[in-house]
């Protein structure tokens, strides 16, 4: 039996009040979903900036009504103290999810950007350190890695950030050790690598490539790619960055503590073969579909051309064993990008 086949059988009988901020989210309710499955009492703040309510809803639908009455839900922003210092109050473990992601968006708006995920963490940080939290996990990101060139990445070795969303993820890793270092703060920072599952948003200029591409395949859209096409990613399942913020959370391991892992798979997969695997998935439900070939664009400013993670020391220190492959939760997700998007929903 996995370590975290270990923890889903005895949390539940361990039950404590867990915060993640960014619940309307997309990663965000997933947290939610399986802290309420497993009879957690769960604190959401959320200012829906990029979180929305059908997210919560769907998680409402998920769970027993029981379980839903776990959940108190404040409306609030992460860039006023006062709604962190609410929000932190009798909490054992927060999951810090809020934060504005995407590299063009940060471009564009880099004091926005600034504002939520800096200010935004620092806010979190103090709310957290002045609560007596016991753990802060939070979502740091591959981006980090910037222009270091060495595949696959180590979590010891980065080099210089590309955007300005990556610098902000690399202050937010910064001022973790130093409040750990300087309050005793215990906190975890996981740099996610390109996550993906159902409840991630298909719309608007920043949407992430999976579901805009699902969303065009189903709806007679075009799928554009940046670039040639052999740009590559650690895609990972949702459930995957699920299973690291729970171990995190409860990890007894004073190693694993104040500490940043890599969240993927070690895997790497090409832009032009992970559309291949959407069409064929897509195919096994819907073998009437004809799918055209994706539009090729201009290479985005911002982006690495190639990312894959070493996930050894979060195998070693918080026994993070990854349940999804690629394919594997292309598979799991479908049924979701059908409902959502095809033509009749």
């Amino acid at each position: 039996m996995s370590v975290y086949e270990r923890l889903r059988q005895t949390l539940p009988t361990q039950s404590a009040r867990w915060l993640v901020t960014g619940c309307a989210g997309f990663i965000g309710s997933h947290l939610l979903e399986s802290l309420l499955k497993l009879e957690q009492t769960v604190v959401g703040l959320d200012n829906f900036a990029t979180g929305c309510a059908r997210n919560l809803d769907e998680v409402r639908d998920a769970v027993t009504p029981a379980q839903w009455l776990k959940f108190v839900f404040i409306e609030g922003d992460i860039r006023q103290p006062g709604d962190c210092r609410a929000a932190c109050q009798k909490i054992d473990c927060v999951l810090h999810q809020a934060a504005l992601g995407s590299v063009p968006r940060s471009l564009a708006d880099p004091q926005t950007t600034n504002a939520a995920n800096v200010d935004g963490f620092l806010n979190m940080l103090v709310a957290s350190r002045d609560a007596g939290v016991k753990r802060f996990v939070y979502a740091a990101s591959s981006s980090t890695y910037g222009d270091h060139p060495v595949l696959p990445k180590i979590e010891e070795n980065i080099g210089r950030p590309l955007s300005p969303y990556a610098v902000t993820k690399l202050v937010n890793e910064l001022y973790a050790d130093v409040f750990g270092r300087c309050y005793g703060l215990a906190t975890i920072g996981l740099r996610y690598f390109n996550v993906f599952g159902p409840r991630q948003d298909p719309e608007g200029a920043y949407a992430a490539v999976i579901p805009c591409w699902m969303r065009a395949m189903l709806l007679g859209g075009e799928a554009s790619i940046n670039g040639d096409g052999e740009t590559s990613r650690d895609f990972c399942f949702v459930a995957n960055v699920v299973q690291a913020n729970l171990l995190a959370a409860t990890t007894e391991n004073p190693e694993a503590v104040n500490q940043i892992y890599n969240v993927a798979l070690n895997e790497r997969h090409s832009l032009n073969t992970l559309f291949g695997m959407l069409r064929d998935a897509l195919l096994v439900h819907r073998p009437d579909f004809r799918v055209g070939e994706p539009a090729y664009r201009d290479f985005r400013a911002g982006d690495v051309c190639h990312s894959q993670a070493d996930i050894t020391k979060a195998a070693r220190l918080l026994g993070y064993a990854p349940t999804h492959r690629l394919a594997d939760g292309i598979r799991e997700a479908m049924p979701w990008y059908l409902a959502r998007f095809s033509p009749a929903a």
